[in-house]
């Protein structure tokens, strides 16, 4: 099978190129002007080719919360968004703590035949903090990382044998970095608009605590640890001195904490309601700034769709959680290319390229040789953001009505259109 790209703006490591991409058996075979037979020729100019996505922090909820999402309805989330790899935490019922749930995953996933699902693995037994899960018959099953995603491994030592058991297998530890104790039930960043609205707020402090403590641990060991969902200013000045110190250190951040403020939360909208919370503008512009010098590594989305049940209560009952996967690139190209803060090619490696090599994943990038995993979209296209029409089973989020730029058209994973917005 071969398909012909004709007359694109490829979006490559370092730059954007006009030029044809050939795609044979599923694999980027030549980049260039090209003119041969194809079974397939898409004329895109005027259209730009990107990587496809690659979202290593996802909720799919399947085993066990269906309700909210399941596998097919989050990869077909995924490949609108022009996602063709996604990584997904391990929260679900039971746990995927062990090689049985993982496979699970990995083979409905298979069945789906959409986007590329890479499970992560538990690092404790359901994800409880007191005794390590099976890492090596997970990494034997397909688990691509390790994360107790939703709540921090609370207890130093069990920390320290996770990240050293899942070095001996070639995994990373993903840490969801919270002090629950001081945490203490907060719903909210702690400062002037908690305060107004009556809402239990979080200090930074319970981000940064555990952050620190997890950078310590890399240091000491001499071993990998990735920082998932860094919203502090704080927490990127930790991260970047530790950089500097050459600790083993990467990290990741998501829209919400780029792009709001807990402005967001006086009118009690449960939508905004997200772990950990969005915060001020200092933290805000840290984020952006982390993003830029390569504090922060990647840009994820922490897609956690919801039932309305599960939202439509008070705003302290609501669960926590944006439905981000079919937004997020979007909404980055909104916020941080057309605002001037990136180029194309640096967002994409935020979003392809960086995650990618952050988990040993193939891919990230077109280039000759690798997976046809691509999305064609237009950049000059506008709409405004609709969460009624999501694809995933989760509709909330705080970005409903935005306008944004960058309409996803086509995706391809392997080779195969897997979302062709003009089927819809």
């Amino acid at each position: 099978m071969k398909i012909l790209i004709k007359n694109a703006d490829a979006v490559l490591l370092d730059e954007v190129k006009r030029c044809d991409i050939l795609i044979e058996d599923g694999v980027i075979s030549r980049i260039g002007s090209i003119s041969c037979p194809a079974d397939r020729v898409i004329e895109a100019s005027g259209k730009t080719v990107i990587p496809g996505i690659i979202d290593m922090h996802v909720h799919l909820r399947e085993p066990g919360y269906e309700g909210k999402e399941d596998i097919s309805s989050g990869c077909r989330a995924a490949v609108a968004g022009g996602v063709t790899q996604l990584c997904c935490m391990p929260n679900t019922d039971p746990v995927c703590d062990n090689a049985v749930v993982v496979n699970y995953i990995v083979n409905r996933a298979k069945e789906e035949g959409l986007c590329k699902v890479r499970p992560i693995g538990a690092i404790t037994r359901g994800q409880k903090g007191e005794s390590l899960a099976d890492i090596g018959k997970m990494a034997d099953a397909g688990a691509v990382a390790l994360s107790d995603d939703g709540r921090s491994v609370m207890n130093s030592n069990i920390m320290r044998l996770a990240m050293e058991y899942a070095s001996d297998f070639g995994l990373k530890c993903l840490c969801h970095c919270e002090d629950s104790a001081l945490a203490d039930g907060g719903v909210v960043n702690e400062g002037y608009n908690s305060t107004v609205c009556g809402l239990k707020g979080q200090l930074r402090a319970v981000e940064d605590i555990m952050i620190s403590r997890d950078i310590c641990l890399a240091q000491s060991l001499d071993l990998p640890v990735h920082i998932c969902h860094v919203s502090t200013y704080s927490g990127v000045q930790i991260i970047r001195a530790a950089k500097a110190n050459g600790v083993k250190v990467t990290a990741e951040t998501c829209p919400q904490y780029f792009i709001l403020t807990d402005d967001i939360i006086t009118d009690f909208d449960t939508a905004t309601k997200v772990n950990p919370p969005v915060r001020e503008e200092r933290d805000r512009l840290a984020v952006i700034e982390g993003l830029k010098d390569g504090t922060l590594d990647c840009i994820v989305t922490d897609h956690a769709p919801h039932a309305q049940k599960d939202k439509q209560v008070e705003y302290n009952l609501a669960a926590f959680g944006i439905s981000g996967i079919e937004t997020s690139f979007a909404l980055s190209y909104t916020y941080l290319v057309k605002s001037g803060v990136f180029t194309l090619p640096q967002l994409m490696r935020r979003m392809s390229y960086n995650p990618a090599r952050t988990l040993g994943l193939e891919g990230g990038q077109i280039a000759e040789g690798l997976p046809a995993d691509l999305a064609i979209v237009d950049l000059g296209a506008e709409y405004v953001i609709d969460s009624s029409k999501f694809l995933s089973k989760g509709k909330n989020t705080p970005f409903n009505g935005y306008k944004v730029s960058g309409r996803v058209l086509k995706t391809f994973v392997d080779g195969e259109i897997k979302f062709d917005a003009e089927e819809l």
